[in-house]
């Protein structure tokens, strides 16, 4: 029997992305076979605003790069080694590539798997420097380690019912939740959210989740603060001038939160009149500035390595200028790196399936199709407030 023909969303220089035909997934790693693996028939694949960074010119990313690193789809063929899944099974596939078997996979930190990427530890679906993996904006893809991987949908009427809130368990939703984890946000924590795009408004929802008294949102952009007040976070409009310990204390009575979460990344602008003004370190120094002494940090916007576009040459090499010793002084705890999305998706496609969040409506998902895959991209980079999900079969479009 014939393949059926794929087709991918390509990266093809800075500010350029099509969609054009790709070979067919293999189950093969190179020249060996990949008895492990599995090939799926995506069902939605997000638009990630990491994804942007490369779009953008802002990394190292080679033109011909397959995008594509939030998945979830259904399984079509599996290799030999595969036990537990089946063919016509629903799954996630968490950005995250891991081995399970070696020390890093083995204590839960699969964000940097040691077997996956001959350049550092860790490794995704169509990112640069993550191992060279094919992306998964895309008809087809394969999956390798996919017992242990994937993430099964218990029920498929239902995951198709809920396919626009499961289809953010790959990436968006782990990656928010992680975020207010690793600041340490429980029942009664007061909260600063700093950035409202889909990571932003997922760490929102998270930090609710967990119990939050009180969740604070600052943006630049109003369509994306005004998403923020929909579903009950306080927002600060970092345009305006003045101190942020100023517009904390209006909202909560203080000029400090319990926890900081940085949903912005390198890309970061200065406030007020420096709005337009790049200035990578700036959400790092207000994290130590209004955190209170002994707060925690966590930081899931994405800091590179190389950054060829940055304004500076330190910046160009990840160098930021940050005030670490008011952090230091303050015994901050901060938190960096890639969500282990295995360590939370489960619990997450739990609380979505008994309804106890409504993630895709908080991030005001927008369902396209992949030929419109390059529209979305604009749209995005214009900021809008939304998460794209292409569906690349268009089966689950409302």
């Amino acid at each position: 029997m014939s393949q059926p023909s794929n087709r991918g969303v390509v990266y093809k220089g800075p500010g350029k992305v099509a969609v054009e035909s790709i070979p067919f997934p293999e189950l093969a790693l190179g020249d060996r076979k990949c008895n492990h693996g599995v090939i799926l028939k995506v069902l939605t694949t997000n638009i990630c605003g990491s994804d942007q960074h490369m779009v953008r010119g802002r990394t190292t990313a080679q033109e011909g790069l397959v995008l594509g690193h939030e998945i979830t789809g259904i399984v079509l063929e599996k290799g030999g080694d595969v036990e537990f899944l089946n063919v016509g099974d629903i799954v996630s596939v968490p950005f995250n590539i891991a081995c399970g078997r070696c020390r890093n996979c083995k204590a839960g930190m699969t964000g940097i798997c040691l077997n996956v990427n001959g350049y550092r530890a860790g490794a995704a679906y169509g990112y640069v420097d993550m191992g060279g993996w094919v992306g998964g904006q895309s008809d087809y893809v394969m999956v390798p380690y996919a017992d242990f991987n994937l993430l099964k949908f218990p029920d498929a009427d239902q995951a198709k019912e809920k396919i626009q809130d499961l289809t953010l368990l790959s990436d968006i939703f782990p990656t928010g939740f992680h975020g207010c984890v690793t600041a340490g946000v429980g029942p009664g924590s007061t909260v600063y959210i700093a950035g409202a795009g889909p990571v932003g408004l997922a760490a929102a929802v998270s930090a609710q989740l967990l119990g939050a008294a009180c969740v604070i949102v600052g943006d630049m952009i109003e369509d994306r603060l005004a998403q923020a007040r929909s579903f009950g976070c306080e927002t600060i409009d970092l345009r305006e001038e003045g101190d942020m310990e100023d517009k904390l204390e209006v909202i909560l009575g203080e000029r400090e939160v319990d926890a900081f979460v940085d949903c912005v990344g390198f890309e970061a602008h200065g406030c007020g009149c420096n709005a337009g003004k790049e200035a990578p370190a700036t959400v790092l120094n207000s994290a130590m500035t209004i955190t209170r002494a002994g707060g925690q940090i966590g930081i899931p916007g994405l800091y590179v390595t190389d950054d060829p576009g940055a304004e500076d040459e330190e910046a160009k090499v990840g160098a930021l200028s940050m005030r670490f010793g008011l952090g230091w002084a303050k015994s901050h705890s901060l938190h960096t790196g890639q969500c282990p999305v295995m360590k939370y998706h489960r619990a997450l496609m739990q609380a979505i399936l008994f309804d106890k969040v409504k993630i895709a409506d908080a991030v005001n998902v927008q369902m396209i199709s992949l030929d419109q895959a390059p529209q979305g991209y604009a749209d995005f980079d214009g900021g809008a407030a939304k998460k794209f999900v292409m569906d690349p079969h268009g089966e689950f479009v409302a």
